[in-house]
């Protein structure tokens, strides 16, 4: 995490960082080079298997804008170990992201796996394609891709990254991982119900 710090390692935050007394912590991740940090195995697998992810840009008045995108697990795209890709579908035409970015090309990202309490934090700068400008790369982002239509590709070069502590981070659980998570106890009901069909199915034992 030593591009990331750079980056994020302002002059004001530094100073935050002295007055509450975790300057030095801070100062070990400057100490590295100032290469952009690579997604690794550990990024990519992560990476693949988000069903959505949050994405900052900034406006020409300053101010930070949050967006949320979605879709099937892995279609924000690693395609090298300093790239991300995604195809962006049409929403709700505001445009906001994409003229940002026109002016401004510096994004993070926000990539939460709140069932196993687990964030990856991500700056990169971002390029929009157009899709007849790339006809392999609009291929390859197709699939999986999410649904409607698709207006544009995002391509994000990755500077920096930074795995958080799960701290106050409340576990959430999608659809499919409670069903995934509720399969034994499904199955468990279902023999016995089962059985109970069965029990109540037998004639009963004569009297006397």
């Amino acid at each position: 995490m030593t591009r990331f710090a750079r980056i994020a390692y302002t002059e004001s935050v530094q100073a935050a960082q002295r007055e509450n007394g975790s300057a030095l912590a801070a100062s070990r991740q400057l100490a590295a080079g100032d290469e952009p940090d690579p997604l690794g195995p550990n990024e990519t697998e992560f990476i693949s298997s988000r069903d959505g992810f949050y994405m900052a840009s900034v406006g020409d008045t300053g101010w930070p804008y949050l967006q949320y995108r979605g879709g099937p697990p892995g279609f924000l795209h690693v395609l090298d170990a300093h790239t991300l890709a995604f195809a962006d579908v049409r929403g709700n035409r505001q445009y906001i992201s994409a003229g940002n970015l026109r002016r401004n090309d510096r994004v993070a990202l926000f990539l939460m796996d709140y069932a196993r309490r687990t964030r990856l934090k991500i700056l990169g700068h971002a390029a929009e394609t157009a899709l007849d400008e790339s006809p392999e790369l609009t291929e390859r982002l197709s699939e999986p891709r999410t649904d409607g239509r698709v207006e544009r590709l995002f391509v994000i070069k990755v500077e920096g990254l930074s795995w958080n502590c799960p701290q106050h981070i409340t576990p959430r659980f999608s659809e499919d991982e409670l069903s995934d998570a509720l399969a034994p106890v499904r199955d468990h009901i279902a023999r016995l119900e089962a059985e109970n069909e069965a029990l109540r199915a037998r004639p009963a034992a004569p009297e006397g």
